[in-house]
């Protein structure tokens, strides 16, 4: 089975043989993969009135457990913006009826924001879609496959999220004493 990638791959290796060019044989992958996957996402996100940013912000309230609610600056985090954007996107959600501020009961000064009914309703309809359309993205793998493949870009995408202070690194086995 041949692809757009070995074509492309193969032109690179004939005008520039002197360049070892087998990153592009996965990485170009990786990146054509991650098109289809944005294209696959925004039908998901539109089909619910949501941009992939509100998707974004509204999941990683509805996965923090009750009562739903997270700190600007945890938002902040999960989400990989600064504080003006996470303002302005709170702003546009609260807006939209999809979440709502309040004070921060531990620490008054504080404020917290937590989605509404309507809110977790639309993004748990939305990520339901989402699964549908990547688990047939994936069908053409089988379980072990999938297993396989997670790993690897496990491994591959742990440096960078380590980097970016996203991820612990794994635990390092015991050492004998």
């Amino acid at each position: 089975m041949s692809d757009e990638v070995d074509q492309l791959v193969a032109a690179w290796r004939r005008e520039r043989p002197d360049l070892d060019v087998a990153p592009l044989e996965v990485l170009s992958r990786v990146s054509r993969l991650a098109r289809h996957l944005d294209r696959a996402r925004g039908s998901s996100f539109a089909d619910h009135d949501l941009e992939g940013w509100e998707f974004d912000v509204l999941a990683a309230l509805r996965r923090s457990g009750p009562p739903y609610e997270l700190s600007p600056g945890r938002l902040m985090q999960q989400t990989l913006v600064t504080s003006g954007t996470m303002t302005n996107r709170i702003d546009r959600l609260e807006a939209r009826g999809l979440v709502v501020r309040s004070r921060d009961q531990l620490d008054r000064r504080g404020v917290v924001v937590a989605i509404t009914d309507r809110g977790a309703a639309i993004v748990d309809a939305a990520l339901a879609d989402l699964l549908d359309k990547e688990r047939a993205i994936l069908s053409r793998l089988t379980e072990a496959d999938r297993a396989v493949l997670a790993d690897l870009l496990r491994r591959l995408v742990s440096p960078f999220d380590q980097e970016a202070g996203l991820a612990s690194p794994s635990p390092q086995p015991p050492t004998a004493t």
